[in-house]
């Protein structure tokens, strides 16, 4: 959903199920940190105040506000014990607007802006106007931390940056050693990262305290790359990244990063001019922490016929984790493709 400078409504279903049962059970599952909820992706919500009977009495609290200025194409996060004990509803906008609310009415806990976000005219090819935090963030609360990644331009869209940043999700202060300069610092195989053609949309994620920040471009122009970037979380000075070889094969999926807890995985889109030589469009990738990609066989898989796929794409699909059978194992599949 996106709203242009207007007010936004959140509907919290775990915060109107509490307010009409009274309390929240103890063992209720409440806070939502990231895209769907899970590192597998799998949208699955449990909550034990969510019963049918709470559900049915279920309505529009008329009395919450929640007015914030900016376009949201970023599923809102939703944080228990915040400052004073209030529960919080965090939001991001294309204005490149960070906002605390507080749940209960929707007023504003603290509010951050984190750059001037770059118009559409000063961009190949977007459908955003202006672009600047598109991708879901994410919240570490053993750090109590929020992660997301902005583009910015200090000079009305001549300079154009990337910048991953960690604010402190009670306050929003700028955590120390952030943010990170995304072109200053990712590199892989002798390529570099060009913040102006590579565009930010999938949700970010973290696996085993390292953050990973997927990117693909505004949409088939330029020449752009698929990238991963990864960050500890406690030290964000040390930057690694991968990227594919071809030209294109940009990480597209709303879903960005799913994870099983240690390693990455994404899908990759169509990729251009590679003469019939995979270069790491049209697949599936498990990294090795990092992001290290082995190559090998057993950490990624391309269908048969990507090269006829390079007119389609694969990449707008999500990846969610699937359990399998009596092991218990993990398996991704991509899901939620949209062309």
């Amino acid at each position: 959903m996106n709203h242009s400078h207007s007010i936004f409504r959140f509907i919290i279903a775990g915060l109107c199920v509490a307010a009409l049962s009274g309390v929240v059970p103890a063992n209720a599952q409440v806070n939502v940190t990231q895209h769907h909820n899970h590192a597998s992706r799998d949208g699955l919500y449990i909550d034990s105040a969510f019963t049918p009977a709470a559900a049915a009495n279920l309505m529009r609290d008329l009395n919450f506000d929640g007015t914030i200025s900016g376009d949201v194409y970023a599923q809102p996060l939703y944080i228990e014990g915040g400052p004073g004990g209030r529960a919080m509803i965090i939001a991001v906008t294309e204005s490149n607007n960070v906002y605390a609310l507080d749940a209960a009415d929707g007023s504003i806990i603290w509010q951050r802006n984190v750059g001037a976000p770059v118009p559409a005219d000063d961009l190949m090819c977007t459908k955003f106007d202006p672009m600047g935090i598109t991708g879901t963030p994410i919240v570490d609360l053993a750090s109590r931390a929020l992660f997301l990644d902005a583009m910015t331009t200090p000079d009305g869209g001549k300079t154009k940056k990337h910048f991953i940043f960690s604010l402190n999700v009670d306050t929003g202060d700028t955590n120390s050693g952030w943010p990170v300069d995304v072109e200053a610092t990712a590199t892989f195989n002798g390529m570099t990262f060009t913040a102006g053609i590579q565009q930010q949309r999938p949700a970010l994620g973290i696996a085993d305290n390292i953050l990973y920040v997927p990117y693909g471009s505004m949409g088939d122009c330029g020449l752009f790359h698929g990238w991963l970037v990864g960050v500890p979380i406690d030290n964000p000075a040390s930057v690694t990244a991968w990227a594919t070889r071809a030209i294109g094969g940009g990480i597209w999926g709303v879903g960005g990063v799913a994870s099983e807890g240690m390693n990455p995985f994404i899908t990759t889109g169509n990729t251009f001019n590679t003469g019939g030589n995979w270069g790491g469009g049209e697949a599936v990738i498990r990294f090795q922490p990092g992001p290290i990609f082995t190559g090998s066989p057993t950490d990624y898989w391309v269908p048969v016929n990507w090269l006829n796929l390079d007119n389609k794409g694969l990449g707008s699909c999500g990846l969610r984790s699937i359990t399998r059978g009596r092991t218990g194992s993990n398996a991704f599949q991509p899901g939620g493709c949209t062309g």
